[in-house]
């Protein structure tokens, strides 16, 4: 029987966990990490906030976003592979935040009420989940009117000839990487696959947009192989 995509995910995570983060540098060479923290300087992280990252993986954004709010802060990840999470588990142990709770759950039926955080993250996950929209109206419903939704995500480069780099390197470099260092050629497959099928920057931002976000910014990274997607929640006035 074929799997259903929400099914091979899961096995792929579930399977590559504690290979995760290693691997993650070398796919992007530690780009993501730059990425991320010019993400995180755009969103001007307020003390004190309360934050929920989605598909929080071994949960890194869950961290910075801790570090950023501090301990007068909330912040939550959530993700549906618990091996990811027992990775990320003992991150959050080894820091000592007490600030931080990470929850076994499905993005696509996020577990908590209306209008509860000022920051939704969602990193390198939002290609994973079933369906995209779903997602990013259940990140909508659960920020607060005037909170940030914020999408980091791989992208399709638009330069030509670096497109057909990049469109070869995720085909055959990354998944012989994921076979070298993670023992994982076939989830590293799936991996690439995911990243060539998902919406480009445009069409992403137009998703953000019938999804209820007003004030859509979106940043390219390294010739758009990867992009921030902000967007804000209505506040009502």
């Amino acid at each position: 029987m074929q799997q259903s995509k929400e099914e091979r995910v899961h096995r792929v995570f579930e399977k590559i966990s504690d290979h995760y983060d290693r691997m993650n540098s070398v796919i992007s060479f530690k780009r993501h990490v730059a990425w991320r923290k010019d993400t995180m300087r755009r969103m001007n992280v307020q003390k004190g906030a309360k934050a929920l990252d989605v598909c929080c993986g071994t949960a890194d954004w869950t961290i910075a976003l801790a570090e950023a709010v501090g301990p007068s802060g909330e912040v939550y990840g959530l993700d549906f592979s618990r091996n990811m999470l027992k990775v990320g588990e003992e991150k959050v142990k080894e820091r000592g935040f007490q600030h931080v709770t990470l929850v076994h759950g499905n993005a696509m039926n996020l577990p908590f009420p209306d209008n509860t955080f000022d920051y939704v993250t969602i990193g390198f996950g939002l290609r994973n989940v079933p369906d995209y929209m779903t997602v990013l109206k259940e990140m909508y419903r659960v920020a607060k009117p005037g909170g940030k939704v914020v999408c980091l995500e791989t992208s399709q480069p638009t330069l030509i000839g670096f497109r057909q780099l990049y469109y070869a390197y995720f085909r055959y470099i990354m998944p012989f990487f994921g076979k070298i260092f993670a023992k994982s050629y076939e989830e590293y497959s799936w991996l690439q696959e995911s990243a060539r099928e998902f919406p480009g920057m445009d069409e992403l931002a137009d998703m953000f947009r019938q999804a209820g976000f007003v004030r859509v910014q979106v940043k390219p990274y390294t010739f758009g192989v990867a992009a921030m997607h902000l967007g804000y929640k209505p506040d009502g006035r």
